[in-house]
């Protein structure tokens, strides 16, 4: 599902504005609108960090940026508590902005690709603070390129269970 959103997302807010998007996570939002925090890189290599809100009109999917900064900006962000499995995040600006994504994972996968975007674009001496470093490497088990391969083993989790329990019930 998440890869159909970055699809739509792509072709028809980044791509009309020239800029390619490297990562998406959904964050909390207000009343029936979802609202996702993107990462995309301009055609002249800057990074932008954007709140997208992402509504349905009909059967149609509607996009607007409503808040846009530039990772050149962004001073620190703080995961708040590296020992708990939490979904907040502070990113640091000129003014600090507080986050609650979707998942303690989507709010590593997004700080791990920002590292990795500052890496190649700026080499800004940023702060990553109160993350577990275990998890930011982009190298470990936990990378967002085997996210699908998780949501698989997970599928076929439940699918076992469910086939023992109904063996169990047979028997």
């Amino acid at each position: 599902m998440s890869s159909l959103v970055k699809e739509d997302l792509a072709k028809r807010l980044f791509g009309p504005r020239r800029q390619r998007l490297h990562e998406f996570i959904e964050v909390e939002g207000a009343g029936a609108q979802r609202y996702y925090l993107c990462a995309a890189v301009t055609k002249s290599k800057e990074v932008e960090i954007c709140m997208v809100k992402h509504w349905r009109v009909d059967r149609e999917e509607k996009y607007e940026i409503v808040e846009k900064w530039f990772l050149k900006d962004l001073e620190m962000i703080d995961g708040k508590e590296a020992d708990t499995d939490n979904p907040y995040f502070d990113m640091h600006f000129h003014k600090v902005y507080n986050m609650e994504a979707y998942s303690c994972a989507s709010k590593y996968t997004f700080a791990r690709t920002l590292n990795k975007l500052n890496a190649m674009y700026l080499k800004k001496d940023f702060k990553i603070v109160n993350f577990d470093d275990t998890y930011l490497n982009d190298d470990s088990f936990w990378s967002s390129s085997n996210r699908d391969f998780l949501v698989v083993m997970r599928v076929c989790f439940y699918a076992s269970n469910l086939l023992c329990l109904s063996l169990c019930r047979l028997s």
